[in-house]
């Protein structure tokens, strides 16, 4: 019997062993590869810096001034002026918008001024109607 059990547990370890030694190779491929989707990450972002750079280049207002007036007959463009540009005062802003009452509001007092009076304590949570 311990033969047949020495067997079994002979090839169980080697067995562990081949599962562990596939995974390890399995690992560091996978590790790999995320190196190299990182690599073409950092080689994209680069390569949009540096054709923002360009339309930022590109987009001079002394260049496109010279464009504008190198190609009037053909574009009808106009030089741009100071006075084409608005304020921030002429600006619609939305209005804001208007406050929700979702539930009970409680009031105290009346709608006849009275100096001398102490208004009435009211009752928490109570509502309290107004009277003219």
């Amino acid at each position: 019997m311990r033969p047949i059990l020495y067997v079994l547990s002979f090839l169980a370890v080697l067995g562990t062993a081949f599962w562990a030694y596939r995974e390890n190779y399995a690992t560091q491929h996978q590790l790999k590869q995320i190196a190299a989707i990182q690599d073409e990450i950092a080689s994209l972002h680069d390569s949009i810096a540096l054709q923002r750079a360009e339309w930022a280049y590109l987009n001079r207002p002394e260049r496109l001034r010279e464009l504008a007036t190198l190609n009037f007959d053909r574009l009808g463009l106009l030089p741009m002026e100071p006075e084409q540009f608005g304020t921030s005062a002429e600006i619609a802003y939305p209005a804001p918008p208007m406050l929700k009452i979702t539930g009970t509001v409680a009031t105290m007092g009346s709608l006849t001024p009275d100096a001398n009076a102490a208004p009435a304590p009211a009752k928490p949570g109570a509502t309290q109607e107004l009277t003219p």
